[in-house]
């Protein structure tokens, strides 16, 4: 791969600078930060700033080494980063409120057209790579060892008794992803019984699974935390959030429910904020660079669908195909979504409030 070169002048001051800005940002969100500040002796020629939403950091942890040897190799400049990892709402928040991350990797597309709407991505970030996307997954149910519930369906967690975690929409995009799934199972359900989609029906679903949430985390990554401290029978994820604990030995079931959503996780270069820090051209080979083979091989390790068709097919086992898989087109797309589910008036809202 062939890097441009870039020259950036990063030193104590700046990253000073950029520990108040992650302060503030965090202040925005009123939530705590997961953040790695670089010690500034050992800053780069270049410095990243990176803001990403929780669920991606193991991944970039391994990821983000390979890129700085990479550049290293193709550039002969030493490449250093400044990290944030928070609930995919949170961290566009902070974004938007003044953090200067130069790339961003959010749980949806819904996040990164804020940053658009604010002027610091460009309209045009979907037209790199898989329409900006880097990883996809999908909502999948986790159980304890031996599913002793016996959950088998998004319907099961109505029943009686059964505690379910999911976390907050406010500040989740795990969560929306979530709430999205089984707000469309619910539609696919009226669809099977009588013919035609019924979003009352639909609301009647997710009313119903929403009456048995123990609790709502701000993050998805928080609500796995919780869920590994023993609170609730089963939790509402991203297939990969389970799969990964799993290759690190935790014992979990994974339900792949018959009507589930596709998930699909997007990266966008910052523009306003690389151009200020003199960054674009290393922020846009990150962005490429999470879409080669290399990078999509371990975010397959770490339980993602790859958007690489190559590293997908190589994985394709590891990957259940559920019959009624459905992504966000059959709700409308996000900009219905978020009128019908998330606006003052919309359904989540509704039940929320109990009307």
């Amino acid at each position: 791969m062939n890097f441009k070169r870039s020259r950036q002048l990063h030193g104590c001051f700046a990253a000073l600078m950029l520990a108040i800005l992650t302060l503030a940002a965090v202040g925005c969100g009123n939530e705590k930060a997961i953040t790695t500040m670089a010690d500034p002796s050992k800053q780069g020629d270049v410095t990243l700033v990176v803001g990403a939403y929780s669920v991606a950091k193991d991944a970039m942890e391994d990821i983000l080494p390979l890129f700085a040897a990479q550049w290293k190799a193709d550039t002969g400049q030493e490449i250093s980063f400044q990290q944030s990892y928070e609930a995919s709402g949170t961290q566009a928040r902070a974004i938007v409120g003044g953090f200067e991350a130069d790339v961003t990797l959010l749980a949806m597309e819904g996040d990164v057209e804020k940053l658009v709407k604010a002027g610091l991505v460009a309209p045009t970030w979907k037209e790199q790579g898989e329409q900006g996307m880097v990883t996809r997954s999908v909502v999948a149910l986790g159980t304890r060892e031996g599913n002793p519930k016996g959950i088998h369906d998004f319907a099961d967690l109505a029943k009686p008794g059964i505690k379910v975690l999911y976390p907050n929409p406010k500040t989740s995009g795990g969560a929306q992803w979530d709430i999205n799934a089984i707000y469309g199972a619910g539609l696919k359900l009226s669809e099977e019984q009588e013919g035609v989609k019924d979003p009352a029906a639909a609301k009647a679903f997710l009313e119903s699974v929403h009456a048995n949430v123990e609790s709502l985390d701000k993050s998805g990554r928080a609500s796995m935390a919780a869920f590994e401290y023993g609170v609730g029978d089963v939790i509402v994820t991203y297939e990969n959030e389970l799969l990964a604990r799993i290759a690190q030995g935790v014992k979990y079931e994974v339900i792949i429910p018959k009507n589930t959503m596709l998930i699909e996780n997007p990266a966008a270069v910052v523009e306003k904020y690389a151009d200020k820090h003199g960054t674009r051209a290393a922020a846009e080979a990150l962005v490429d660079f999470l879409m080669t083979p290399q990078a999509q091989e371990i975010f397959a390790k770490y339980g993602f669908r790859p958007v690489d068709k190559q590293v997908y097919a190589e994985n394709k086992s590891r990957y259940p195909d559920p019959a009624g898989l459905f992504d966000i087109n059959y709700l409308g797309g996000w900009d219905e979504v978020r009128s019908t589910l998330y606006s003052k008036r919309g359904i989540w809202y509704q039940i929320l409030a109990g009307i």
